[in-house]
């Protein structure tokens, strides 16, 4: 495959794909892990990288992938001359070939899996996918794909590299197919698996790897991601806040007008336990547009954010110290002061987070759903 300019699945929309960023912030711990097993020769052959959304397990796969590609190994010093030492970073110097054949997709002791192209047919496959319409999950025929490039003599030697982005798209044959390659697993093979949610793979892949788990950034260190991604983004408190340490929601936030969102969204619940109803009819008027869906799916993200930072407001006793909206610290301090409040609206999160899901599943109606919500925020308040 070539590097283009089409959209990627593995990609968050309007930032950088994850092969093409060079420096990972906030996660040395999960590094000096990976790096301490490869220099004691304890390199397992499967890894899950796990973390929230957007915190960077994609850009430490290619920084692996990378590293594992251009790295001799421990074991292969030696002999008339004395081993090299030690690596002691990831990093891999941007004038070495294999950071612009990782760039380009074309290194060959590389295979990524990911979602492939919506249809039946692999000519409609290949087709949709160079058009940026992708299937919903990874399927058996890109698992396939993977088992032909590891029958494949490798004649280039070194370490081969797999990166599954993301495993948890995978449906029931995919996943079956990946476990059979970590039960008999090649020489010389790394698979690294990047998951957001492991307790949905497959309990006999979680037992074959081994965890590499990634953390929310810092504000310091969220600040240092998105001045990399190159992207006109400017930074505030709230964003931070709202982004939960995680760069691509982050630009997810900014992408779709999240902030803005988010203020509607306390100015309509100031007035709780009375209902703002002309604020929230434009709102379910929002999430109604046509192509919105992208705005759906974040609107009703930021309304479980404002639900459980309500519950954490309660139980902890004091609201958030950095407000995310303005007038939203005086609006959590009144609807949950105290702890009988923190669990009636630890409720309600569960519940609307059910709703959701059921409500997505049968396609009800994003605004009708939106309003449901709304109106179950409603009867929470007046509890």
């Amino acid at each position: 495959m070539s590097d283009t300019a089409a959209p990627e699945p593995d990609c968050v929309q309007g930032a950088p794909h994850p092969r093409q960023t060079r420096l990972l912030y906030g996660q040395q711990d999960a590094e000096k892990e990976f790096l301490d097993a490869f220099v004691t020769g304890r390199l397992h052959h499967g890894w899950i990288l796990t973390g929230p959304i957007g915190v960077g397990k994609a850009t430490l796969a290619w920084r692996i992938a990378r590293f594992l590609r251009a790295t001799q190994e421990p074991e292969s010093g030696g002999g008339l001359f004395a081993p090299p030492p030690p690596p002691t970073s990831l990093d891999i110097p941007e004038d070495h070939p294999v950071v612009a054949r990782t760039r380009a997709l074309t290194e060959t002791g590389l295979y990524l899996v990911r979602r492939g192209g919506k249809g039946d047919r692999e000519e409609k496959r290949r087709e949709n996918f160079l058009l940026g319409e992708f299937s919903e999950v990874i399927r058996i025929e890109e698992v396939r794909g993977l088992a032909n490039f590891l029958h494949m003599s490798n004649t280039e030697g070194g370490r081969r590299v797999v990166i599954v982005d993301c495993a948890d798209d995978m449906n029931a044959q995919a996943a079956n197919g990946l476990l059979k390659m970590l039960e008999e697993p090649p020489a010389r093979t790394t698979l690294l698996l990047i998951s957001h949610q492991p307790s949905r793979l497959l309990s006999t892949i979680r037992s074959r790897c081994r965890a590499l788990r990634l953390k929310p950034l810092s504000v310091e260190n969220m600040h240092s991601a998105l001045q990399q991604t190159g992207l006109d983004v400017v930074e505030t408190p709230a964003l931070a806040e709202l982004s939960a340490g995680s760069v691509g929601e982050a630009i997810r936030l900014v992408r779709l007008g999240g902030l803005e969102m988010y203020e509607r969204l306390v100015a309509m619940f100031a007035t709780l336990p009375v209902l703002d109803r002309q604020r929230a009819l434009k709102l379910a008027e929002l999430a109604a547009q046509r192509g919105g869906g992208e705005r759906f799916e974040l609107l009703l993200t930021l309304i479980d954010v404002f639900v459980t930072r309500a519950a954490r407001t309660g139980a902890t006793g004091r609201p958030p110290t950095v407000e995310a909206a303005p007038g939203e610290i005086d609006l959590l301090a009144r609807l949950a002061p105290d702890a009988r409040a923190a669990r009636t609206w630890a409720v309600a999160a569960q519940e609307i987070t059910d709703r959701s899901r059921h409500g997505k599943a049968v396609n009800l109606d994003p605004a009708a759903l939106v309003l449901d919500t709304v109106f179950k925020i409603k009867k929470t308040a007046t509890v």
